[in-house]
């Protein structure tokens, strides 16, 4: 189907009443009849919007490819803390005793975030990412689905659950 703003020739463009239009010009696409009309009837050379489709294409693009990573357990970032990348594959650092060890002192403990985090030397942001991170309990989280990992938790799903619900009890988000 051809668009009848920019004259792309797409499968993918969609129907507003009974105009073709591709998906960046859809996008624009005024809701009232009358305004669509008009619209419509303002054609636009469909080589201004390639710059525009390239972008679009290649944002969709990535995400799928990070999409399935994540579907086959695979990090699709850097290796979060206790963690090291080696051949290609996450594996447990030198210092990855030192995950369980701050998530059961931020159980046990009285201190505050804050408190915490100073004396671990990280900031209170970098504390919370660790405490909230999937990635320990062999999992890989990704556009707010958790998928099975291939790599070696770090912590047990008991003591991932108990600091989550103690985060909650104290609003920490």
């Amino acid at each position: 189907m051809e668009c009848v703003k920019c004259g792309y020739e797409s499968n993918n463009n969609r129907k507003k009443n009974d105009y073709f239009f591709c998906e960046i010009c859809y996008k624009f696409c005024p809701e009232d009849i009358t305004g669509l009309k008009d619209y419509a009837g303002e054609k636009i050379n469909s080589r201004f919007l390639e710059p525009f489709r390239k972008y679009l294409y290649s944002k969709k693009d990535k995400k799928q490819k990070m999409n399935k990573k994540a579907i086959q357990g695979e990090l699709m970032s850097r290796a979060p803390f206790g963690y090291k990348i080696q051949d290609g594959k996450l594996i447990p650092s030198d210092n990855s005793r030192e995950v369980e060890e701050i998530f059961e002192e931020f159980l046990k403990s009285d201190l505050s975030l804050r408190g915490l985090a100073k004396k671990r030397n990280f900031s209170v942001n970098g504390l919370k990412k660790i405490l909230k991170n999937f990635t320990y309990l062999g999992k890989i989280k990704f556009n707010n689905q958790v998928y099975e990992g291939k790599h070696h938790p770090l912590i047990s799903a008991s003591l991932f659950n108990q600091v989550q619900d103690k985060l909650e009890k104290k609003g920490i988000k």
